[in-house]
């Protein structure tokens, strides 16, 4: 019931936080044709793990995925509140990112060693939250992650 309540609340979310938070433009770009991109790229992997779980890419959101990828974060809700909380550690702040952490805190204390572990995880690694990745869909994901130190 916490899952689908989270989940609700995404989806109420979203478009707002796209249209009023997100700056810059969508990528415009198809996981089939990331696909394409060698196998060791971000963009393959990054293709790989939207038709894996079966996603479109999200306007403006795109790079949320490529987080994942880079982190190896899967994509439930805890696993996603767990990412946030990463992200808070590499020192991404904003109004969205706090909420989330609040109401996954609140709703999923039992996780709280996970949370702060993943937080920990987040702070050892090189701030790279706030890279351009669409210039970076060329580049080996192994190369990226040991250049931030991503583990």
């Amino acid at each position: 019931m916490r899952d689908l309540l989270i989940e609700k609340m995404y989806e109420i979310t979203k478009k707002p936080y796209q249209k009023f938070f997100k700056k810059g433009i969508a990528w415009n770009v198809t996981p089939k044709e990331l696909i394409n991109y060698k196998e060791d790229s971000l963009g393959f992997h990054l293709g790989c793990f939207l038709l894996k779980y079966n996603f479109e890419m999200q306007p403006k959101l795109e790079d949320h995925d490529v987080i994942h990828v880079l982190t190896n974060t899967g994509v439930s809700v805890v696993d996603e509140i767990a990412m946030q909380y990463f992200l808070l550690g590499n020192g991404k702040k904003s109004a969205y990112l706090f909420m989330v952490i609040f109401i996954g805190t609140v709703f999923y204390p039992t996780q709280i060693k996970h949370f702060i572990h993943t937080y920990n995880r987040g702070k050892k690694a090189h701030q790279f939250h706030d890279l351009d990745f669409y210039k970076m869909l060329t580049i080996p994901v192994k190369t990226i992650q040991s250049t931030f130190n991503i583990k």
